[in-house]
């Protein structure tokens, strides 16, 4: 709330005020108060958003936890184990530290740290040897939970020094930055303000020279600060965002930071995971190669699943996908009596990328075992021509994009029910093939066009194999170049990954870690790209918030994803981020043509000042800072509030990236605002009102004063200045709707919004030139007919200007 009130453009209003007061222009001074209070508040609520991913993390841990001291079971407060504790896991309890199992054995949930959704099993023993401590058989984490089972064991680190208090501490070390348009506007802020002083520090001395009193001289130095300030700026950016982030969640794009709308309009790259962003997520099987007859193939498959199939279908995809091919080739498995009939099951390893289940088959005891073609036909009884060959049929399923588990048996009937797993899954009889396919989402290949059209690099940084990441991405329409794996990723210095994500070629990342996606998302930020980040776990959350844009996933995210993003896609699709990208460039496309329509009223409001000043005081004040005001706040507002709903131009979304150093405010941009439709303004103003006093009689240095007998036609005089800006509001209005175009082109109805806004300033203008209560707070006074009719051509002579400029444009274009 304190930035609000110290603002750039709010220091100039509050110098605006004290001057005010001083001068003794008391209900000046509290009027521009008012203006200061009303910005600040507005502002201040809208910029209200929730950055709470560290906050998110910790309700992955429980508030309390049974643990041993002093030889007795007792219950404390998680955040009050310590290493060293004996800590107790019993099923459905969510682990409060990283821990070693000394006893007893447990089926773990571990999602939110890997995003597997298999529940793994962990028990006491020997730890074995592991790359990396999740893949510990011995090791339990913070954060995960306990599906089954229960167990014993020691706690060895809590708090930030766990894996999930590692992922909390990426978090904090990641700082958001201002968005562009922040920036933007603040730089636009301190523009106007040395602008102002500038004007003010020069033509105030000039006041006094030209005989001005001390009384005049800090009312033309109030006027030039308060017409050099839109006051309307700040509020109507926020509502335009706005009504952007409304247009977004009605595409399935929830925006959490206003600015961000903005932001995404200048993504220059995206970095999209696979599954379910630009794939649909439903696995099916679409190819099957066995080594004899598919049916033993095809059931010890379905044999070797532990997802549901009754009326809801529940767990992991490829399963179901399984059962689901059984069923369809007429081998439908009771999974009641598949479970019944199972003796033993080892469940999925990530680090072994297989399982196996032991079965009573005819009672004959037979293990099935499932996995990644990699780790299962090494274990295969395969002489070494017939283990190429079929590496060979692997290869060229995979390069078509399909992913592929190899399904091999062994009979165990003679064997010790106790054997271990490493033994148990030796000597197998390779079964054949399975080939997988998760389509690629039919509306991503437009949408990838459509950001290859406006120039923006798509990356697909994914956990899965590069192979089938590679043949996806071609479906889809990205052009990848290479694919680099998580390991080659980590062996590549700084210089080199900037020297590759500069190359211009869109990149495979696969099987890459948290830490590697906040690397690539760093190292984009660092090369001054803004980069649209794709995430939906846990692990996720430091590249979402490093990214210029974090992009969770709402069906398949978990909350702490989505609480680190900044926008939330409701049905997970790609094509929904190319749908925000060219909102947020309509977005901005609009935010310049209501700065633009704002600004060329400032030499309206301005110009009237310096001839004042000029003249010494000969020509009266020719506007009141009090009408001033009511064009910023009143007839101003809701025109440009109906430019920021302007539809996008044609052409939008075919130019490239803007970069985050391109100026708001350009030089072609202050021409037509100040050189063409202001200007044209300020002679209409003018003429307006010296046509007034010259026909009542006024001759320079004329008193005008009240008591005068020229004060009546000064108050119509000052009424007529008013009147000429809200008229050449109105040709303003029609002009800045477009950037290029001609108003023809665009079509005169497509956007009622500037209509009824300029509906609302001329009513609203009627209301202060002719309701008494009014025309006495604005000094104002009825004007004759013959006056009125001054300001017919006024409008059509702005826009006109302005219309011709835009033809020469398009001619030299």
């Amino acid at each position: 709330m304190l930035r609000q009130f110290s603002h750039p453009l709010a220091l100039l209003l509050w110098l605006a005020a004290v001057l005010a007061l001083v001068s003794g222009s008391m209900v000046l001074g509290i009027a521009i108060f008012a203006v200061i209070v009303l910005n600040a508040l507005v502002a201040f609520f809208q910029e209200q958003h929730a950055e709470h991913a560290v906050e998110a993390l910790s309700a992955y841990l429980p508030q309390r936890a049974w643990i041993q001291r002093d030889g007795h079971r007792v219950q404390v407060l998680a955040r009050e184990l310590v290493p060293g504790d004996v800590l107790f896991i019993d099923e459905g309890e969510r682990i409060s530290a990283d821990v070693r199992l000394i006893k007893g054995s447990v089926e773990v949930d571990m999602s939110a740290l890997t995003g597997e959704s298999t529940p793994v099993e962990r028990s006491a023993g020997d730890a074995g040897e592991s790359q990396r401590p999740l893949d510990s058989k011995v090791l339990v984490f913070s954060g995960t939970t306990c599906v089954a089972g229960s167990a014993v064991g020691i706690v060895r680190n809590t708090g930030s020094h766990t894996e999930l208090g590692r992922i909390a501490t990426l978090s904090r070390q990641v700082r958001s930055d201002m968005s562009p348009l922040e920036r933007q506007v603040r730089r636009v802020a301190w523009m106007i303000a040395g602008v102002a002083i500038a004007v003010g520090l020069l033509f105030l001395p000039l006041g006094f020279f030209a005989g001005l009193s001390l009384g005049a001289a800090f009312l033309f130095a109030i006027g030039l600060l308060v017409a050099n300030v839109p006051e309307g700026l700040l509020p109507t950016i926020t509502l335009a965002l706005a009504a952007g982030a409304r247009s977004l969640a009605r595409v399935g794009a929830v925006v959490k930071r206003l600015s961000s709308v903005e932001t995404l309009g200048c993504t220059a790259v995206i970095c999209t995971d696979k599954t379910g962003t630009l794939t649909e997520n439903k696995m099916r099987v679409v190819e099957v190669e066995p080594v004899g007859a598919s049916e033993p193939l095809l059931i010890a498959a379905a044999l070797c699943t532990t997802a549901t199939y009754d009326g809801d279908r529940m767990g992991d995809p490829t399963e179901i996908a399984l059962l689901d091919h059984a069923a369809s080739s007429g081998l439908s498995i009771d999974v009641a009596q598949r479970d019944n009939q199972r003796l033993k099951l080892f469940r999925f390893e990530p680090q072994l990328m297989r399982m196996s289940t032991l079965d009573g088959v005819a009672e004959r005891k037979v293990l099935h075992t499932k996995g990644a073609p990699e780790q299962v036909l090494p274990r295969c009884t395969l002489a070494p021509e017939a283990g190429r060959r079929w590496q060979q049929r692997v290869d060229g399923m995979t390069e078509r994009g399909l992913r592929v588990l190899a399904i091999a048996s062994r009979d165990l009937t003679t064997e010790s029910p106790d054997l271990a797993r490493e033994q148990a899954e030796d000597q197998l009889n390779l079964l054949g093939l399975i080939g997988m396919l998760d389509p690629p989402r039919p509306e991503v290949l437009a949408a990838v066009n459509e950001c290859h059209s406006a120039g923006i690099r798509v990356h697909v940084v994914t956990g899965d194999n590069g192979r089938t990441a590679a043949e996806i991405a071609r479906q889809v329409g990205i052009n990848a170049q290479q694919v680099i794996d998580g390991e080659k990723l980590d062996q590549m210095s700084e210089r080199e990954l900037d020297e590759l994500l500069t190359s211009g070629d869109e990149i495979i990342f696969a099987r890459v870690l948290p830490e590697a996606k906040l690397r690539i998302a760093d190292a984009l930020h660092q090369l001054g790209l803004v980069v649209a980040m794709t995430g939906d776990g846990v692990n996720d959350a430091p590249a979402l918030r490093r990214a210029d844009i974090g992009v969770a996933m709402g069906r398949s995210g978990t909350d702490v994803a989505r609480e680190a993003a900044m926008v939330v896609i409701t049905d997970d699709n790609f094509a929904t981020i190319g749908a925000g990208i060219r909102e947020g460039r309509r977005v901005f496309a609009n935010v310049r043509k209501f700065v633009m329509y704002i600004f060329a009223h400032a030499v309206p409001e301005v110009v009237p000042f310096l001839v004042f000043a000029l003249s010494g005081g000969a020509v009266p004040l020719p506007l009141t800072v009090v009408q001033i005001l009511a064009v910023d706040l009143g007839t101003e507002t809701l025109p440009a509030l109906a430019l920021g709903r302007e539809p996008a131009e044609a052409g939008l979304m075919e130019q490239p990236p803007r970069s985050q150093s391109e100026n708001v405010i350009t030089r072609r941009l202050l021409w037509r605002a100040w050189g063409l439709m202001g200007t044209v303004s300020a002679v209409a103003v003018m003429a307006a009102f010296l046509a007034v006093l010259l026909h009542g009689g006024w001759h320079p240095a004329a008193p005008t004063g009240v008591g005068t007998p020229l004060h009546r036609t000064y108050l119509q005089a000052t009424t007529m200045s008013f009147a000429a800006i809200v008229a050449c509001q109105v040709g303003t209005a029609l002009a800045s709707r477009t950037a290029w175009a001609s108003l023809k082109s665009v079509g005169f109805m497509t956007n009622r919004l500037v209509l009824s806004g300029i509906a609302f300033e001329l009513i609203f203008a009627a209301a202060v030139i002719y309701l008494p209560p009014l025309q006495c707070v604005f000094d104002t006074a009825a004007p004759d007919p013959w006056m009125l009719l001054m300001l017919v051509p006024m409008p059509w002579a702005v826009w006109g200007v302005d219309e011709i400029y835009r033809w020469r444009l398009r001619r030299q274009r």
